[in-house]
């Protein structure tokens, strides 16, 4: 059995760029930035940034450009997805996202967070990603 699952709680580093495909299908990226805090051996915090590409598709991008902003907190669910092209010199360039297929708003209810919004199953001859929607993730019950 394989798995490629990510989860990520972070804050949107600038409003979604939002754009429709060709085919007519929407799609939608942004960044989220982590970050991780530790006591070095002379006991002085330390911190350190973490950048993720993230895309969403269809009807979850709809949602991430009408209500993600620059600052927002945001739980991201998807895959890793790695793509490359190559630049007007020949040179093949990578990128590594997450593809989203679930997103849940963490801003305070008064800044109109807390919602919770799964991306529609795929539409496209590939194989299908599993999910698990039995289950509603609450944020007090993530061990971090």
């Amino acid at each position: 059995m394989d798995l490629n699952k990510v989860m990520l709680i972070g804050r949107i580093t600038k409003d979604p760029d939002a754009r429709t495909t060709p085919t007519g299908q929407s799609v939608a990226s942004f960044s989220v930035a982590t970050n991780l805090r530790w006591k070095d051996q002379q006991g002085q915090m330390q911190e350190r940034g973490e950048f993720h590409n993230i895309v969403a598709w269809r009807k979850l991008a709809d949602i991430c450009k009408q209500y993600l902003h620059k600052g927002s907190k945001v739980y991201i669910e998807g895959r890793l997805q790695t793509r490359s092209w190559q630049d007007q010199q020949g040179v093949t360039k990578y990128r590594t996202e997450v593809v989203a297929d679930n997103m849940i708003m963490l801003d305070s209810k008064g800044s109109g967070g807390g919602a919770s919004f799964d991306a529609p199953p795929p539409t496209t001859d590939a194989a299908p990603t599993p999910t698990n929607n039995d289950e509603e993730i609450k944020v007090e019950n993530i061990p971090f």
